[in-house]
């Protein structure tokens, strides 16, 4: 019986510290670079192409969660190395950065899990990998900023590790709009990236054939 109480003791603090995040699921939304600043130069054009993705984005994301889909946040550390992503989120929304009205929008739960990238690509000398591998996805929802740098080679990474890809088209941007619709077409040619828009992905059927 003590052992009986244990076990149960044991799986208790587990549900607290995961809250509603799931531990194991065949699909994942992973949110590229989402809280940015964009106090740089051309960050004003991202920031003009990034506000109605942004709302796009939040919607996905919120069916997402209503499915116990995991959210990752996979998000650069923009150089700041003595910095987190704790940090990070603080500076977008209350630094008076041009990028807060995105990272209002977008800000992550408590139960979302997120991942610092110091490169491009979210594969690169991160935990992304070991964190897929736990939750057993096989299927990448990829969002997020910029769709011809950061989410293009997030995308050729995974695709290179055999995970099926959907690159909804309204929930990508770049500085300008020419350059991410050739990533877009271009992730689909080569990495098989299905683009079609968010509000026609059903994503149930999506958990379902992973």
């Amino acid at each position: 019986m003590a052992n009986q109480h244990s076990e149960h003791d044991e799986h208790a603090e587990h549900s607290d510290l995961h809250g509603n995040a799931p531990d194991k699921c065949p699909v994942a939304l992973l949110l590229v670079d989402v809280i940015n600043a964009m106090d740089y130069p051309g960050g004003d054009r991202l920031l003009e192409q990034a506000l109605p993705v942004a709302q796009h984005i939040a919607r996905l994301k919120a069916t997402c969660r209503r499915l116990h889909v995991p959210v990752v946040y996979v998000n650069d550390n923009f150089g700041k190395w003595q910095s987190d992503f704790t940090h990070l989120v603080e500076h977008c929304l209350h630094g008076g950065v041009p990028g807060e009205p995105v990272a209002r929008i977008l800000h992550p739960e408590q139960d979302d899990y997120f991942v610092l990238k110091p490169k491009h690509s979210g594969f690169y000398a991160t935990t992304l990998d070991i964190l897929l591998t736990y939750l057993q996805v096989k299927t990448l929802l990829l969002v997020g900023l910029t769709g011809d740098y950061c989410v293009l080679l997030t995308a050729s990474d995974a695709f290179l590790r055999d995970f099926r890809l959907f690159v909804p088209a309204d929930c990508v941007a770049s500085i300008d709009p020419s350059e991410n619709d050739h990533a877009l077409r271009y992730m689909q040619r080569v990495f098989r990236a299905d683009i079609t828009p968010s509000a026609q992905l059903d994503v149930p059927a999506l958990i379902a054939d992973s």
